[in-house]
């Protein structure tokens, strides 16, 4: 059998023999007693015992990680540890008993994150994303105090082990050791980790984030929402992260989240896609640009299913009242101008509005024209009717708005394009293009008496 399909089940089932680790010095007498008492006893007994005597529990395992090297002892000692976390996680707190102050209990776990198989990887991954958030809050930085009873080193500090961590799991996510575990687990364990702050600056620098983008979409099967649900959970927890939040709002996160937010009827994951959405509301050009994704009709249509979750009610209301207020800030030429950049020309209020053209007419001589040029590429390359209908008025407004508004539109050579646009199939391209060539051979002057 692969050992990277191995079970702790299985696992478990073989004999391993502690005597002839004691005789050759491996273990020593009380670690032999310890191991005896425990190995294939019952749960209750085992139980029991963690209560009873747990760091000198944790201490013979550590010290067997440590020492011994045989894989089949280090697969069995590390189920054993899985087995004890799975059944109380509590019990992770045992690793940090002021008993083994001089223990270094970290150091086993992370080696092993990289020598190891599968089995051997998953296994110290899990354990030790466990350790990690299971310790006192009050140590400040480190492990523990004083020197490694079996080493002249310093013990691993915390800082250490949580970057180690996020280099181990940034590689799963590149190239998975596992085909189909090595990203579930990776995300898993990112999901634990990235509260702590140390995680999401290491996350950051090792450009982590771009790893999660690929993972946000609408998922069908119940493994893949559970992945779904994990990726978006690590990307809320990222959203409390300024230095994140450029990126995901120049990146693909945005619409992906609201394609998921659409097509999902998981509760879990409307959530956490919602609550990440009202951290973001604020936050540079997101509030902006989910505008722009039709979120607001979104939120509408989820306010009007059945949720049982409370605080999924309150995070779609605020998020509802937070993008109407974006809305009418957008009202301006910032709206605009991202809505020409993206190609979602629409009817939007802007665009009849005398008093928008007037107020920033000047605008739209920033960057040599910029937005003026791509709205007639825009009517160069749409298929789409309504963009090139909208482009058309646009550029009518323009003409009548700016005071060389007609040279500039024959400079940069629109009315070629829009007389194509005169023979357009829709009614309502043919009318905005005919306006647009009226105000081009009228000029400002006798443009204004014609009608919209």
């Amino acid at each position: 059998m692969e050992r990277a399909e191995l079970t702790t089940e299985q696992v478990l089932k073989r004999d391993i023999p502690w005597e002839t680790y004691m005789t050759t010095k491996l273990i020593s007498g009380t670690g032999l007693q310890l191991l005896r008492r425990f190995d294939n006893r019952a749960e209750s007994v085992r139980a029991q015992l963690l209560d009873d005597d747990g760091p000198a529990y944790v201490q013979v395992f550590v010290s067997i990680l440590r020492d011994i090297f045989k894989e089949e002892t280090v697969e069995y000692v590390l189920a054993l540890i899985d087995e004890m976390l799975t059944a109380n996680p509590k019990r992770a707190r045992l690793f940090h008993d002021k008993s083994l102050a001089n223990e270094d209990t970290y150091e086993p776990f992370l080696r092993l994150l990289w020598k190891g198989n599968w089995f051997i990887q998953e296994k110290s991954c899990k354990i030790l994303a466990l350790i990690v958030s299971a310790r006192p809050k009050t140590q400040n930085g480190v492990v523990a105090n004083g020197e490694a009873s079996n080493s002249k080193t310093k013990l691993t500090t915390i800082d250490a082990v949580l970057r180690g961590l996020v280099e181990w799991l940034c590689t799963q996510l590149k190239k998975p050791y596992h085909p189909s575990r090595g990203i579930p687990t990776a995300i898993n364990c990112l999901a634990a980790l990235l509260k702590e702050p140390v995680v999401r600056s290491s996350f950051v620098q090792a450009d982590g984030v771009k790893l999660l983008i690929p993972l946000i979409c609408p998922a069908s099967t119940q493994q893949s929402i559970q992945l779904l649900y994990e990726t978006c959970l690590c990307v809320w927890l990222l959203s409390y992260y300024e230095p994140v939040i450029e990126y995901l709002a120049t990146s693909r996160a945005l619409p992906r989240l609201v394609d998921v937010v659409r097509s999902s009827t998981k509760e879990k994951v409307v959530r956490v896609v919602v609550l990440t959405f009202r951290n973001l509301l604020s936050k540079g050009t997101c509030g902006a640009q989910m505008v722009d994704l039709g979120l607001p009709q979104i939120i509408q249509s989820l306010k009007a299913q059945a949720w049982s979750d409370e605080d999924l009610l309150e995070a779609l209301n605020q998020l509802e009242d937070g993008l109407k207020d974006n809305i009418k800030k957008l009202s301006s030429f910032d709206k605009y101008k991202q809505e020409v950049l993206l190609g979602h020309l629409d009817w939007s209020p802007m665009h009849k509005d005398p008093l928008f053209w007037r107020d920033n007419i000047t605008c739209f001589e920033e960057n040599d024209f910029q937005i003026l040029r791509v709205l007639i590429t825009i009517m160069d390359s749409s298929n789409d009717p309504r963009p090139l209908a909208v482009a058309c008025f646009d550029i009518s407004q323009f003409i009548q708005h700016h005071p060389a508004g007609r040279v500039i539109v024959n400079d940069l050579k629109a009315k070629e394009r829009v007389m194509k646009l005169m023979n357009h199939e829709s009614a309502e391209v043919t009318k905005n293009a005919l306006l647009c060539i009226q105000r081009l051979f009228l000029g400002a002057k006798y443009a204004s008496f014609l009608q919209v």
